[in-house]
């Protein structure tokens, strides 16, 4: 198995340890702030009733999440690692894009743009930036902005989805 580099690694771990441990500590939160929450096999009725950018948004986010474990830990700079990097590209940039028509978090009214709409500008930005440095041969900087994306815009806005109220909290740990 190849090796990892040290921020690679750090991505892996954050996916594999720390969002099953975010999740542990949410249910365990559910049933200190009310009775019949818990962890339980997905209820995707709340999804399927979610408007169609939301679903959008969650298959985009879940394909790139998919995707970039795959892209993190496999071998890089072939051709399976270049093809589903474009691939890992297009669904991040359709997560980012469909976001902007998501506004249920607003605080000002319907119709703006929440402060989590600020990382959707960046990975707008920063996606092509990251694949001019690969392009380019600049490795280091097209790892950093690329582990970066996956870390920042699937694992830890990802993780605020499973908070109480969300979507996310709905389908996993909703009432019973």
């Amino acid at each position: 198995m190849p090796r990892l580099s040290r921020l690679a690694s750090s991505a892996l771990a954050l996916t594999l340890l720390i969002v099953p441990l975010v999740a542990y500590l949410l249910v365990d939160g559910g049933r200190m702030l009310s009775v019949g929450y818990a962890l339980h096999a997905p209820r995707w009725g709340p999804l399927l009733a979610s408007p169609t950018t939301i679903q959008i948004h969650v298959a985009a986010a879940v394909t790139a999440l998919a995707m970039g474990v795959v892209l993190l830990v496999g071998v890089k700079g072939n051709r399976l690692h270049r093809t589903l990097g474009w691939m890992w590209v297009m669904a991040m940039a359709t997560t980012a894009v469909s976001s902007f028509f998501i506004h249920q978090l607003n605080p000002n009214g319907p119709g703006g743009l929440s402060l989590i709409h600020l990382l959707s500008g960046w990975t707008v930005v920063a996606l092509p930036m990251a694949v001019y440095a690969a392009r380019r041969h600049r490795v280091a900087a097209h790892r950093r902005a690329m582990t970066g994306m996956f870390v920042g815009g699937l694992i830890v806005a990802g993780a605020f989805t499973f908070l109480p109220g969300r979507l996310m909290w709905a389908v996993f740990f909703g009432p019973n």
